[in-house]
C-alpha cells in the first residue's frame, strides 16, 4: 500500500496581534498557517459569522415549489416526501415531512430499500405512493437524473418537484419545479448545500421564518451536512455550529439515545464524533435494509422508545462492521493482480451493497486510487465508487457511460449499475480516462503545525483549539506534527484493531491512540525514530483530564535524509542546539578531524547529541568559518579551521534562526 508523502512545515510562526486577541499560541500558530493573521478576521471566522442575506440568492426553482405546496395545502391533497436512505436522506425526509405536517399538509414519507430498490426514484414507489392517495411527491437528495420517473408520475397524474444536491446533467427533470443548488444557473455561495441543507432552504422559504426553523431543525441539518461531508464553511458552518449546540444541550430523544449508547461525550460534541460516531450508526440501518427504524429514530419522541430504536442501530453497525472487515480482506487479496497505479475496479458476487461503499473509501486511502467496488448478482452489478486525488468521478463515469446500464452521484462519489460481462471493459475504459485525465496530484499529508515547543501541547492550548468547531470538510481539523521523536511503545487494543503509543520528544512523553490501525501496520517499533502527524485532544477518563495525540500518520525518520537536508541548507525543523552543546560538538571533532563519514553514521561523533543536532553544528561551524564542511554521495568530509574563543555565534544565520 502507498505511503502518502508529507509536507512538514517551518517551525510556526505566531502572530502577536492574535496573542493580543486572546488566543493561545497553538490556537494562534495554526490560526496563522491557514491565513488568518488579524483579529478582525480571527473574530469572523472563530464567530462562524454567515454571508449577508443580501449575498445569499434564493434557489432557482423555490418560489415555484413554495406556490405548488401551498397549492396543496388549500386543496387538502396529500404530499409524498421521497428521500434517500443515507444519512443525508434520513435527516432531509424527517425534517421536511415534519415541517409540511406542522404546516398543515397531510404528509407521507418514502425512502427506498436500498437493497431491493437502490438509489433514486422509481416507477414502482410512484405507483405505491399514488396508490395512497399522494397527487404532489416531492423528493429530497435525489431525483436530479429521475428524467423517466418524472413522466411515468406525470402519467398517473401525480406532479412531481424534485430538491437535490448531486450534480445535474444535461437534462434536467420535466417537474414542477427543480431545485438544485448545482443547477448551471446558480452562482453564490449556497452550490454546496447538503440535501438536508436544500430542505431546509425549502422549509425556511415555506414558513418565511428562518430563525424559527433553524431553532428547529438545526440538528438535523448538521448531522446530515457532516455525514454528507460537504464543506463546513459559510452558511453551512453556521447551522452546524448551532446544531451541534443543540445536540449538546437539547437533543432530539432519539439522537440522545443513540449518542448514550455511543459514549459521545456531550460537554466536548464536535463534528468528529457526529461523522464517526453518530453517522455510521444511522447509516448502519439502511445499509442493511432496515432504514425505516433509523427514519424513527431521529424522530421518536418517547425516551424509552428511543432507546430500543437506538440498540438497534448499535447492533447493526456491529454487524456493518463484520461484513465490512470480510469485503475488506476479500478486496485486498484480489487487488494482488492488479497493476498499481491505476483506478480500482472489483467486482465480485455475494458482497454485500450496503458496505461495499465504505470498503471502497477505504480503498482509495490505502492505495490513493479512485475506487469502484461492485456487487454482483447474476448478470446484474451495482457498484459504490470513491474519488482520489480530486478525480471527477462524475465527469469519468459519464465518459465511460456505454458500458453502464446507469450512473449518479457527483465528483467525489458516485454509484453505478452495470452488466456482469461488461466490468472488464468498464474498467479498462476507467483506465484510458484516467490515463488521459489523471488526478490534480498525489494526495499529501499536510500539517498546520510543526510542534518545536511542549509548551504548545498544553491543556490550554489543546482546549482552544475547540473554538475552530465545526471541522471537517473545507475546515479540516488542525493536524499538527513533530519529527525526529522516539517511540517508546506500542500496544495493541481493541482486540488488536487498534494500537497505543507512546512518543518522547525534548524530554516529554506523550500519550497516542491511532485507531483502525494494528501494530503490524505502523511500520516502525520502539526504539525507532518517527515523524508523527496527529490530532491533538483533551482525554477524559475517571475524571482524570490529559491531552492525547490522536494518530493519522507515523513514518521512521529518514535520519540521513534529515542530516543531508540540514547540511545543504534546508530547513532546521524544530532542531535546536544551546551554546554548551555547540562548545561539546567542537571538542568532540577536534582531534578526530579531518575525517569522513557516511550520513548514516553521523551520530557517532557525539553521543550526546542526535544526528540532525551534529548536522545542524556543523553548518552553523561552516557559516562562522570554522569548518569546511563537504556532502558527496552520502558522505560527509568534515575539517575544523580553528575554533575562535571570542566567535560572535550571531554571525551564523542559523543560529540567530533557531533562536528566534
Amino acid at each position: 500500500m502507498k505511503e502518502k508523502a508529507w509536507n512538514i512545515p517551518q517551525p510556526p510562526v505566531i502572530p502577536r496581534e492574535l496573542l493580543q486577541a486572546g488566543c493561545t499560541p497553538l490556537l494562534a500558530a495554526v490560526l496563522a498557517a491557514r491565513g488568518i493573521l488579524t483579529q478582525a478576521e480571527a473574530r469572523a471566522y472563530l464567530a462562524a459569522e454567515p454571508p449577508s442575506r443580501e449575498d445569499v440568492p434564493p434557489l432557482p426553482g423555490m418560489d415555484a415549489t413554495v406556490a405548488r405546496l401551498r397549492q396543496a395545502r388549500d386543496r387538502g391533497e396529500t404530499v409524498a416526501v421521497y428521500g434517500d436512505y443515507d444519512v443525508d436522506g434520513i435527516t432531509a425526509t424527517c425534517l421536511l415531512a415534519d415541517c409540511l405536517t406542522r404546516y398543515g399538509i397531510h404528509t407521507l414519507t418514502y425512502i427506498p430499500d436500498r437493497l431491493e430498490e437502490g438509489y433514486g426514484v422509481n416507477a414502482g414507489a410512484i405507483r405505491r405512493l399514488r396508490e395512497q392517495g399522494a397527487g404532489l411527491i416531492v423528493t429530497v437528495d435525489c431525483g436530479i437524473t429521475a428524467i423517466a420517473e418524472t413522466e411515468y408520475a406525470r402519467s398517473l397524474g401525480v406532479d412531481m418537484i424534485v430538491t437535490d444536491h448531486h450534480e445535474c446533467q444535461a437534462e434536467l427533470p420535466a417537474a414542477v419545479a427543480v431545485v438544485d443548488p448545482k443547477r448551471p444557473d446558480l452562482a453564490g455561495p449556497d452550490r454546496d448545500l447538503a440535501g438536508v441543507g436544500v430542505a431546509f432552504k425549502l422549509a425556511c422559504a415555506l414558513t418565511g421564518d428562518g430563525e424559527a426553523m433553524l431553532d428547529r431543525y438545526a440538528d438535523l441539518v448538521a448531522v446530515g451536512t457532516i455525514a454528507d461531508v460537504m464543506p463546513l464553511t459559510g452558511e453551512n458552518r453556521r447551522i452546524v455550529r448551532r446544531g451541534l449546540d443543540m445536540l449538546r444541550t437539547s437533543p432530539r430523544p432519539g439522537l440522545a439515545a443513540l449518542m448514550e449508547l455511543s459514549g459521545v461525550n456531550l460537554a466536548r460534541l464536535g463534528a468528529n464524533a457526529v461523522g464517526f460516531t453518530l453517522a455510521p450508526r444511522i447509516n448502519a440501518a439502511g445499509r442493511l435494509g432496515r432504514v425505516e427504524d433509523a427514519a424513527a429514530l431521529v424522530m421518536e419522541s418517547d425516551p424509552d422508545r428511543a432507546m430500543v430504536l437506538a440498540e438497534s442501530l448499535c447492533e447493526m453497525n456491529r454487524q456493518r462492521q463484520a461484513l465490512e472487515a470480510e469485503i475488506w480482506d476479500q478486496a485486498v487479496d484480489m487487488l494482488a493482480g492488479f497493476p498499481r497505479g491505476k483506478p480500482i475496479v472489483l467486482a465480485r458476487s455475494g458482497w454485500h451493497q450496503g458496505v461495499i461503499g465504505i470498503v471502497a473509501s477505504r480503498l482509495t486511502e490505502a492505495y490513493q486510487a479512485p475506487a469502484v467496488m461492485i456487487s454482483l448478482d447474476g448478470d446484474k452489478g451495482k457498484g459504490s465508487c470513491r474519488s482520489w486525488g480530486g478525480f471527477n468521478l462524475f465527469d469519468a463515469l459519464a465518459a465511460c457511460g456505454e458500458h453502464l446500464e446507469s450512473f449518479g452521484g457527483h465528483a467525489l462519489a458516485a454509484g453505478l449499475n452495470i452488466r456482469a460481462g461488461d466490468v472488464d471493459n468498464f474498467r479498462q475504459a476507467l483506465w484510458d480516462y484516467y490515463e488521459a485525465h489523471p488526478p490534480l496530484g498525489e494526495e499529501s499529508l499536510d500539517p498546520d503545525v510543526l510542534v518545536t515547543d511542549p509548551a504548545l501541547l498544553s491543556m490550554e492550548c489543546v482546549a482552544s483549539l475547540e473554538s475552530m468547531e465545526p471541522c471537517g470538510n473545507g475546515n479540516p481539523r488542525p493536524l499538527l506534527c513533530m519529527t525526529d521523536a522516539l517511540l517508546t511503545m506500542v500496544t495493541p487494543i481493541g482486540g488488536g484493531r487498534h494500537v497505543r503509543l507512546q512518543l518522547e520528544k525534548a524530554g516529554q512523553r506523550y500519550d497516542c491512540v491511532w485507531f483502525s490501525k494494528t501494530a503490524a501496520e505502523l511500520g516502525a517499533a520502539p526504539g525507532d525514530r518517527v515523524d508523527a502527524a496527529f490530532f491533538p485532544q483533551i482525554s477524559e477518563y475517571r475524571g482524570r483530564r490529559s491531552v492525547q495525540l490522536m494518530m493519522t500518520g507515523l513514518r521512521r525518520t529518514d535520519l540521513a535524509a534529515l542530516c543531508a537536508r540540514i547540511l545543504a541548507g534546508g530547513g532546521i525543523g524544530d532542531h535546536r542546539l544551546s551554546r554548551t552543546e555547540l562548545a561539546g560538538l567542537w571538542r568532540s571533532l577536534d582531534g578526530r578531524c579531518p575525517c569522513q563519514t557516511h550520513l548514516s553514521r553521523l551520530g557517532s561523533l557525539d553521543s550526546r547529541l542526535r544526528p540532525a543536532e551534529i548536522a545542524l553544528g556543523l553548518r552553523v561551524f561552516t557559516e562562522l568559518g570554522l569548518a569546511n564542511v563537504s556532502l558527496r554521495d552520502d558522505q560527509v568530509q568534515i575539517m575544523l579551521v580553528a575554533w575562535q574563543s571570542k566567535t560572535d555565534l550571531d554571525r551564523s544565520p542559523t543560529w540567530r534562526q533557531q533562536n528566534g
